[in-house]
């Protein structure tokens, strides 16, 4: 039955407690200690009932308790404490305000970044994983840096999934509706009061979408909600879940995240020069920021895009082919058929812009490929990812040799803050110094690491593996009593895990190339580790497989029928329902986290960052970004990279070292004690761990790469080229089209060259002319280079360099002389070969096919 009339009912707060409020609706008691402890001390068991959600939680304390606690004068002093440090923080500016000023009064984001998730906290469940986390950590960082920064998502109604386990291992799924009204969100609102509607165009029909606001520290989320009433009843499910649904959806939700996205903006008058997509999810953005443009400033569609691309910037996190969405032609259309009207295109030109240079028969549109080429920056996740996805999109660069495809390594980071326990906080704010939170990213501060006593940060470790052992065993409890277990198996959660074990955690997504079981290769070898006396080992086991993955199933199945085999019943443990609250007891609890993905299949990874952060060490295949922050003193590494044909020998290669190194490095160095029973040896890996990862692989540290390689040029660009009536992107357009038009008939008639008869010696330059025939085109529209480097067995120039070749001369007839010397930096066998670019190339990659080379 249908309610006459809805309204929002909000707690009863005295007014001494009113400043709960304010503090409740802004994530920043996320990521603060003092902040959950306040909501913690008001009322524990609402506390831990409502997920760690302060604003579900004040509206179930009873009212009785509140008059108490508004008379308590150590409570009103906490709060007020923690009130003044959150006005501090939202009132005084960060890096980004102290280094390029903090802009005019109401100033509105200059950056505005997209994602299909965000994770910020356990309360507000629109995360599956690492993507999420990541969206989320990056939206803190950007916060504490002060950066001008928009977030733009969607709001599920029921989130990803809640995994529970049948008693046979075998995941199932249960989609708990979310409560938007008692979760840390504020539903944006007109000026007579009604609900903010944002309408989104489709070719056959409207779909309307409420907009929702999350505040997190000094900036905001914005998030998009499809259960509107004027909605049908399949487009009030385009937000109902996270990943849901068919590939169908999928494209639904694409389109909403990023044409409903830009809207979104507009309504609420923000107007960002860059906008930066995580991942390719929201690459139709631009085709409503090109379609704005035509339409306001009587722009073309090449002008406009001039415009969009130079401020787009698209960062890619997987290197495996199908986590990359790709739809057919016909579903595009379906869509987004009056997007390719509005823009003057067909829909073959269109689909060429989501396709590689050469694309196959019933090639599909490929959604990385087309924000690559609707962006000017594009990034992977870590050093080796971003060699691996220049090899992947090499397609769309053919005239470039791979070392060359523009897309950067900038490695992910961790929130430091967000997912460091509090005792180890505690600790370093008496060691490194009040401030070290501050500038997480300061090598000098973490230096003062090497400093804490080792008993101190061994007494604090300790404390962190206790509580990890005694919350798996709580969560066991609750997990067999909703199985219907009997009272027999319910007792043996008491008797799970060791405090005083070297633990070991494994937790991420269960999908096979992250091979969650290597380590139960050998069982026989394994039951002697894990039980050998006076020195055992237990393994904790968490995390998710996607709905439809049954062999990722598959793996959580085999682990949770190891884990009941007698001679793993108390050191294995798959712990149920992986979350953001689950992650950080794990992170902050284990001696050692264990990672064993199919090298080169991990683009980065971050959960053995927030582990190295809380004094934990890695063992790890070297992939991610364990490939750029493994060294001997901060942990281990199960192989030198090596990659097989054969993966049934790979795994037995790569699971035998990793037995050998519990065998013969980890388990003795951890049970090796002095007379004070204190593991000296670990300890000062331990203290290497933290001083040498924790201020490289932070958000801090990322963003402001980010800020600085990619979202100071973006917005600058957007001035230059949207001033004036788009006059610098007009003419740039008018550049392009003749420069296209022309570059074909470009040749190169000559390359002569002054090599010795005798091998050049290290040091020397070769000289090098080429004579090239520009048919009409200025000197100043191409770039002439020398590309050299040494040659592999087959004769091909690999890890080749190129210089710019001057003009010298000019012939007869649009013919001209170009120079250059190349070094002899190297000794060997060498080669070389001289092309010619626009030269406006460097700048806009998707120039760099017209490519000419001798």
């Amino acid at each position: 039955m249908r309610p006459l009339r809805t309204f929002t009912v909000e707690p009863s707060l005295p007014e001494e407690l009113a400043p709960l409020r304010d503090i409740a609706r802004n994530l920043w008691w996320a990521w603060h200690g003092e902040a959950q402890n306040l909501f913690r001390r008001l009322d524990p068991n609402s506390w831990e009932r409502s997920n760690h959600n302060p604003s579900a939680m004040l509206g179930e304390v009873s009212q009785e308790r509140l008059l108490t606690m508004a008379r308590d004068e150590g409570f009103l002093s906490h709060l007020m404490r923690v009130y003044t440090d959150l006005e501090y923080y939202r009132n005084n500016q960060g890096w980004w305000s102290r280094t390029y000023g903090p802009g005019e009064p109401g100033y509105k984001p200059d950056v505005a970044y997209f994602s299909m998730e965000f994770g910020l906290t356990e309360c507000l469940p629109i995360y599956s994983g690492g993507l999420g986390v990541l969206a989320g950590d990056h939206m803190k960082a950007a916060s504490d840096l002060d950066v001008p920064l928009v977030g733009v998502g969607l709001l599920y109604q029921q989130g990803y999934f809640r995994q529970r386990l049948n008693a046979d291992g075998w995941q199932l799924e249960l989609f708990p509706r979310n409560d938007f009204h008692n979760m840390p969100v504020e539903q944006i609102q007109n000026e007579d009061g009604s609900p903010m509607v944002i309408h989104i165009e489709l070719p056959t029909h409207i779909v309307h979408a409420f907009v929702w606001k999350v505040t997190i520290g000094r900036i905001a989320l914005y998030l998009l909600d499809t259960n509107v009433p004027e909605n049908s009843r399949e487009d009030r499910h385009i937000t109902a879940q996270l990943y849901g649904g068919d590939h169908e959806m999928r494209i639904r939700q694409e389109v909403l995240l990023g044409i409903g996205g830009v809207h979104l903006l507009r309504a609420l008058d923000i107007e960002p020069k860059a906008y930066h997509m995580n991942e390719g999810h929201s690459a139709f953005l631009s085709l409503e920021r090109i379609r704005h443009l035509m339409w306001t400033e009587k722009a073309t569609y090449e002008q406009a895009r001039e415009a969009v691309y130079a401020t787009n910037i698209f960062t890619t996190h997987t290197p495996v082919p199908a986590g990359n969405d790709a739809f057919p032609m016909w579903m595009v259309e379906k869509y987004l058929a009056h997007y390719i009207k509005h823009l003057g295109m067909t829909p073959t030109q269109f689909q060429r812009l989501g396709q590689p240079q050469f694309p196959g028969k019933d090639e599909p549109f490929n959604m990385t490929i087309f924000a690559i080429r609707m962006s000017a920056y594009h990034n992977g996740v870590s050093e080796l990812h971003g060699q691996i996805a220049r090899s992947m999109w090499a397609n769309v660069w053919p005239a470039l040799p791979e070392s060359e495809v523009p897309i950067d390594g900038l490695v992910n980071g961790i929130h430091t803050l967000s997912w460091i326990s509090h005792d180890m906080a505690g600790l370093f704010d008496r060691y490194l110094g009040p401030g070290w939170h501050e500038k997480p990213a300061d090598q000098n501060a973490w230096d003062a690491a090497q400093h804490i006593p080792d008993e101190e940060l061994w007494r604090t470790h300790e404390r962190r593996r206790e509580r990890l052992v005694a919350f798996a065993r709580r969560r066991q409890r609750e997990v067999l009593v909703k199985r219907g277990a009997g009272a027999a198996e319910i007792a043996t959660a008491d008797e799970i895990l060791d405090p005083e074990v070297l633990t070991i955690g494994f937790a991420r997504r269960f999908a096979t190339y992250k091979r969650a079981n290597l380590i139960l290769r050998d069982l026989e070898r394994l039951e002697k580790i894990v039980t050998q006396t006076g020195r055992r080992v237990q393994i904790i086991f968490a995390g998710k497989a996607h709905p439809k993955d049954n062999p990722g199933k598959d793996l959580i199945r085999e682990i949770v029928h190891t884990s009941r085999n007698k001679a793993f019943r108390r050191s294995l443990l798959f712990l149920e329902d992986y979350d953001m609250n689950v992650a950080r007891y794990l992170v902050q609890g284990v001696d050692v986290w264990l990672n064993t993905p199919l090298r080169p299949m991990e683009a980065s990874g971050t959960s053995g960052m927030k582990v190295a952060a809380n004094g934990g060490l890695n063992v790890s295949i070297p992939d991610g970004w364990w490939a750029e922050g493994y060294a001997p003193p901060v942990g281990w590494c199960i192989g030198a990279g090596e990659e097989y044909e054969d993966l049934d020998y790979q795994n037995d290669v790569e699971s035998r070292a990793l037995y050998d190194l519990l065998e013969k490095e980890i388990v003795p160095l951890f049970y090796s004690r002095g007379s004070d029973n204190l593991p000296r040896k670990w300890i000062a890996k331990m203290k290497a761990a933290i001083g040498t990862l924790a201020p490289m692989f932070n958000t801090s540290r990322m963003v402001r790469q980010y800020a600085e390689r990619y979202y100071v040029p973006a917005t600058a660009a957007w001035e230059t080229l949207h001033g004036n009536d788009l006059a610098k992107a007009r003419e740039l357009a008018a550049w392009k089209h003749t420069v296209s038009q022309a570059f074909p008939k470009v040749q190169i008639e000559s390359v002569q060259d002054h090599a010795p008869d005798a091998p050049s010696r290290v040091g020397e330059r070769l000289h090098v002319e080429a004579v090239i025939a520009l048919d009409g085109l200025a000197v100043s529209d191409v770039a002439v280079e020398l590309y050299f480097g040494p040659l592999d067995e087959n004769g091909q120039l690999m890890d080749g360099e190129s210089i710019a070749m001057t003009h010298s001369a000019d012939e007869t007839n649009s013919r001209y002389r170009f120079v250059g010397d190349m070094p002899c930096q190297k000794s060997g066998l060498m080669g070389y070969t001289v092309r010619v670019l626009p030269s406006k190339a460097r700048h806009d990659p998707m120039l760099a096919p017209l490519a000419i080379w001798a």
